[in-house]
């Protein structure tokens, strides 16, 4: 067999699944092109497309083999590449799709032989050539596997084979949902005891416990298992959603009532435990009665000493411990490696925006004049309720706390209004405040503001740990088919857990100084919802929060960062920058329940806030938007001030240019094309779609993709699509056509006009008026034109007419 003239997909299907075979590999043991990405999400301006091209940087990746040693656990990579290569030439590619799967060997193929590399070290030496004949059996690499992970007892082994839960529909684990659920399960199979899964909000952890639940459960390996939540909406979320298999099983842990003829417990922790002793009713539990306790969210108390859920954990200390959490927490009170050790698996917010599982962010920083320089009274100055205000240098920090200056909540909210007015009034967004009272104030500020909110009450609510009401709308406010309420005022209540998935925007009007917060603040927008429109989401800053980015350690980045001019709205204009952040330590721990370290509304404004703090009150002092810089970071973290429109135009061009090299060489392109729509499909696979070029020219709707290509990348004179057909319409383009031909022809030169050379190129356009007049699309193509090889030469006659050599020396 000549090997050169093979494609890649030939050289697995002809070349590697035979050798495979014949090594005594069955057909059930491997899988071909396995996807394990979905492709970086890009974002320009208010638009954002997914990267196609699996060959251009942040696109989907896709395994051309994957080996499995058993149904869940992958052992080998193959990664196949033309004959006209070396046998090599795959192995970067193979090792880093084999350490994303967590499988020991990486494989390499030209089709005539194989690079095998034994990531376990094992086996010397490390990387060898084998023949097509020589491929392993999963006899030779198994116990291989086995010594690697430390899984050679019998008990252990059985406890890995055990499968994943299936609905039946198809529906699998993520890539790395599937490691975390085997690196836990392994842990836990050679007697760990206590383990400590660390994955970005958004990512499915809820979905990866209840996998490991599952596997343990039916293994018989842990018969008893409590799950431990903070928030009483994620324990209802969780029985409802991801842990519904459990059926009749499963029970929620309520009234204080204690029920032992259940196997899955699911119990808030405040509704088991408390300061008084008859409030512990988990010591009607016996303290082996649990033989697995997983912590949800354990950063938020599980690891301090002297919090309530410890005094849990401490009881059922002979179960083991299953640890879950987007930040762990390492400070001097509270250490989650301390109590669970090293987590034995880590999905960053950084990866999940590389990967496309997460959406990535823009930033919008605000600052106030007051905010900038501080604000000192005056001698004698004296708030709303007539009480001498303390002479001294007020900042951010006491904006809210200390201080309340109306007219700084009341700029605030009106440039959050002014963001929505101008890109979604329906958009979901939280307001993170700095107390309830501050949340009551900005839920006034906005219903003043936004006309809709003066007949629906339901417009803008607030929801923090007091409000009852507020409360209750939670549900319908994460509901991605309620759209009310649309926006939500709120302190701490929604920092954690609550499941927003398409939240568009989240404000921070509040002081954080704590990585951890500022980070569980952030995942309440990573999640992705395409069918929602959801594909990245904005945060407004105006507090300074954001300056948390800065640290090395932040493992997630904004995709740009805007800070307007007081003359400029609160909207960024078009923008293209990827920005690289970081994260600082976080704070000290505290382990009081979610709402108690927030100022309670009866402390009114005015009043003494919490701790005994005076909060004074000022309406007459003026507050505007200080004089800033539009400002981006670039890749190699440099602060970078730009326009923002020349930004988005600068970079297209860049890209394009990249692509096409020189005019010529894109005209030649073009030309040559048979399907002009190819060339927009690979514009989009190189993440610039055809509405974001249209967005990079002010009448960029009215122009075809070749005149937004040759004007942007190459500044030529562009033509509308209008413009074009007329000057078709001048000539005697269609004279040797009969009469129908030419009036079907110009009907495509109409819709040329209206919608692009990507109408005329499809020929399901003659399934629709105004060409059903002319009968069907076989009768148009067979009997009008003759055939459908003629009728598609007409099409390319004329794509000639409209991009002939006249027409370019106009372009």
């Amino acid at each position: 067999m000549d090997t050169v003239v093979l494609s890649e997909r030939d050289i697995c299907t002809k070349r590697i699944v035979p050798a495979l075979l014949h090594a005594g590999w069955e057909q059930g043991q491997f899988r071909e092109e396995v996807k394990l990405t979905d492709g970086r999400v890009m974002v320009r301006g208010k638009l954002a497309s997914r990267i196609q091209n699996p060959d251009v940087k942040g696109g989907p990746k896709r395994a051309d083999l994957v080996l499995y040693a058993r149904p869940n656990v992958p052992i080998a990579v193959v990664e196949a590449k033309q004959a006209k290569f070396s046998v090599a030439h795959g192995m970067q590619q193979a090792l880093a799709y084999a350490e994303m799967l967590d499988a020991p060997f990486a494989i390499s193929s030209n089709g005539e032989g194989f690079l095998l590399h034994d990531r376990t070290g094992l086996t010397q030496p490390t990387s060898r050539e084998l023949s097509l004949t020589e491929f392993p059996s999963l006899t030779e690499l198994w116990p291989l596997y086995q010594q690697w992970k430390g899984l050679v007892e019998a008990p252990a082994v059985k406890l890995i084979e055990q499968p994943f839960y299936s609905d039946g529909s198809g529906k699998e684990p993520r890539y790395y949902q599937r490691v975390a659920v085997n690196r836990a399960i392994e842990a836990i199979a050679k007697g760990r005891q206590r383990v400590l899964l660390v994955m970005a909000t958004g990512t499915g952890k809820t979905y990866t416990a209840f996998q490991i639940i599952w596997r343990l459960w039916k293994a018989k390996a842990k018969k008893r298992i409590l799950f431990l939540a903070d928030r009483n909406i994620l324990v209802d979320q969780t029985m409802q959603q991801d842990f519904a298999p459990f059926g009749e099983v499963m029970h929620k842990v309520t009234n204080r009532e204690v029920k032992k003829n259940y196997e899955i417990y699911l119990a808030l922790y405040q509704a088991v435990t408390g300061r008084e002793e008859w409030k512990q009713i988990y010591r009607q539990f016996p303290a082996d009665f649990f033989d697995l306790v997983v912590i949800d969210e354990c950063h938020r108390g599980s690891a301090a000493d002297d919090s309530a859920w410890r005094d849990v954990l401490d009881y059922f200390s002979n179960a083991t411990h299953l640890g879950l959490t987007a930040t762990p927490k390492e400070t001097k009170e509270a250490s989650n490696s301390t109590y669970f050790g090293e987590q034995v698996y880590t999905y960053s917010l950084k990866q999940g925006i590389e990967d496309g599982f997460l959406a990535p962010y823009k930033v919008i920083r605000i600052a106030t004049d007051i905010d900038a320089v501080g604000y000192i009274p005056e001698k004698g100055k004296v708030d709303k309720l007539g009480r001498a205000v303390e002479q001294r240098q007020y900042n951010t920090k006491d904006f809210d706390r200390n201080l309340v200056l109306e007219k700084r909540t009341r700029l605030v909210a009106s440039k959050v209004w002014e963001y929505l007015k101008a890109t979604d009034p329906m958009a979901k967004t939280i307001v993170f405040c700095d107390d309830q009272d501050h949340a009551e104030r900005m839920r006034q500020e906005l219903v003043k503001l936004i006309p809709a909110a003066a007949s629906n009450r339901r417009y803008v609510m607030r929801i923090t740990g007091d409000d009852n009401e507020g409360k209750a709308q939670l549900s319908y406010f994460i509901d991605n088919d309620e759209p009310y309420p649309v926006i939500v005022t709120t302190s701490k209540l929604l920092t954690t857990g609550v499941d927003a998935k398409t939240c568009k925007l989240i404000v921070l009007d509040q002081n954080i100084n704590s990585m951890t917060e500022f980070k569980q603040i952030i995942g309440r927008g990573t999640r992705l919802r395409e069918d929602y429109q959801k594909l990245y989401f904005t945060i407004m800053d105006f507090k300074g929060a954001t300056r948390l980015f800065a640290d090395p350690d932040f493992d997630g980045e904004p995709v740009v960062i805007y800070e307007p001019k007081p003359d400029e709205p609160g909207v960024p204009p078009d923008e293209t920058a990827t920005l690289g952040v970081g994260e600082p330590e976080p704070p000290s721990y505290s382990h009081r329940d979610p709402g108690d370290d927030e100022v309670p509304l009866g402390d009114k404004a005015g009043g003494t806030g919490g701790e005994g703090r005076v909060k004074y009150v000022i309406d007459d002092v003026n507050v505007r938007v200080a004089v800033e810089r539009s400002q981006y970071l670039d890749a190699d973290g440099k602060l970078i001030t730009e326009d923002y429109r020349v930004l988005l135009k600068d970079d297209i061009k860049k890209t394009l240019r990249a692509e096409f090299g020189s005019l010529t060489d894109f005209l030649r392109r073009w030309t040559t094309a048979a399907r002009k729509q190819a060339v927009v499909e690979e514009l989009a696979d190189h993440g610039v779609p055809l509405e974001v070029l249209q967005q990079a020219v002010s009448n960029g709707s009215e122009l075809d993709v070749f005149d937004l290509v040759a004007h942007v990348a190459f500044d030529q004179r562009p033509l509308t699509r209008r413009e074009r057909a007329n000057n078709v319409k001048k000539r005697d383009v269609f004279g040797k056509y009969s009469r129908q031909a030419r009036a079907v022809l110009e009907a495509l030169l109409e819709k040329f006009a209206d919608h692009g050379v990507q109408d005329i190129e499809d020929a399901n356009v003659l399934e629709l008026p105004p060409f059903d007049q002319f009968g069907s699309k076989t009768q148009i193509r067979r009997g009008i034109f003759g055939s459908v090889e003629q009728y598609t030469q007409a099409v390319q006659e004329l794509e000639q007419a409209l991009y002939g050599q006249d027409e370019l020396k106009q372009a």
